[in-house]
């Protein structure tokens, strides 16, 4: 099959910091299904692990990435029940497996979810890592539920491929009322568009929360960076609310910032279930089968806004440098 790798990290406009090669199809385990890709999306997680993963080292061969797919199951593992041959699968994968860029990838049956019939698979390819990281930090980590409808969400981040997404479980599913950041005509708009209540603009974020009339907000989600929003993010939450984020930290967060307040903090990794078998991985192939009825339904919709035509080292050089750039608004995908 064809793939598309890289052995040695290398800045994106390095001619070999993407390379095509033939390699062989892989076989399915126990609990895999053989996808044969049609689409993929591009993640900031992407160009992070292309980054760093390989930095200073060279290995033989290629290491292939990406953590997005839809695509159809050619063949399953002899204990897989969920799926059968034929059907059309989305999922964001394993980040310790090959990933998604090349004709053919091995997904754990209990990480994959059907595709959204409504969808075309560029539109659906854009979904599942965001919408689960989306659905679990508010569902999982923070813990939102029926009590919660109402109370306040700031998304640090709106218009990003996570904050885009988010933006509408927090809407739509939770029934939260969502304040988002951009600081651009163009990010706002998007913002509005996927459906959030505020639009506050993230440079001097508290005067802005403040603006709109909130002093502060039961709910935050950083999208962005950690250590940047941590005294803005500590100033605005209400007393016993809850930060939760996705970027990691350089410096240690000073979670006493927080203690006089009671409020909780999460981290939230789309990859803890499948990277430690958890006892609830097949959560994942739950929560896709329900954002994939929601989007059939018309709740939630895509947050595709770039797609590019073909599998090929060229089209992953542009995709890369547009997410790395930080401009990007909603998600690109690569249809093959």
């Amino acid at each position: 099959m064809k793939a598309i790798g890289f052995k040695t990290s290398l800045p994106i406009h390095e001619p070999d910091s993407f390379i095509e090669f033939e390699t062989e199809k892989p076989e399915p385990g126990a609990r895999d299904l053989l996808v044969k890709i049609s689409a993929v999306s591009v993640n900031p997680v992407d160009f992070k692990v292309r980054q760093n993963s390989l930095k200073g080292k060279v290995q033989e061969v290629p290491k292939i990435i990406g953590w997005d797919a839809v695509g159809i199951v050619e063949a399953v593992g002899k204990e897989v029940s969920l799926f059968q041959p034929g059907d059309p699968v989305y999922y964001a994968g394993d980040i310790n497996r090959p990933g998604s860029n090349a004709e053919y990838q091995l997904v754990d049956e209990r990480i994959a979810g059907h595709k959204p019939a409504s969808l075309n698979p560029e539109a659906a390819a854009a979904i599942p890592l965001t919408a689960l990281t989306a659905w679990e930090i508010l569902f999982d980590r923070i813990r939102i539920n029926e009590k919660d409808k109402g109370k306040t969400v700031l998304i640090i981040g709106g218009a990003g491929g996570v904050g885009s997404i988010a933006i509408q479980i927090a809407g739509k599913v939770a029934g939260l009322t969502v304040i988002a950041t951009a600081s651009r005509p163009s990010s706002a708009e998007w913002c509005r568009k996927m459906g959030a209540d505020h639009i506050v603009d993230h440079r001097d974020l508290v005067r802005n929360v403040h603006q709109a009339g909130f002093t502060h907000v039961d709910f935050i989600l950083d999208f962005v960076d950690t250590n940047t929003y941590w005294d803005a993010m500590a100033e605005l939450i209400k007393p016993q609310g809850h930060i939760a984020s996705i970027t990691g930290s350089a410096q240690p967060v000073a979670l006493n910032k927080i203690k006089g307040k009671s409020a909780g903090f999460s981290w939230e990794l789309m990859f803890t279930r499948s990277t430690f078998q958890t006892g609830d991985m097949i959560a994942q192939h739950h929560i896709l089968n329900r954002v994939a009825g929601l989007l059939d339904e018309g709740v939630l919709r895509t947050t595709l806004t770039e797609t590019l035509d073909g599998l090929s080292a060229a089209n992953l050089k542009t995709a890369h440098h547009q997410l790395e750039s930080g401009s990007m608004i909603g998600k690109l995908v690569i249809r093959f």
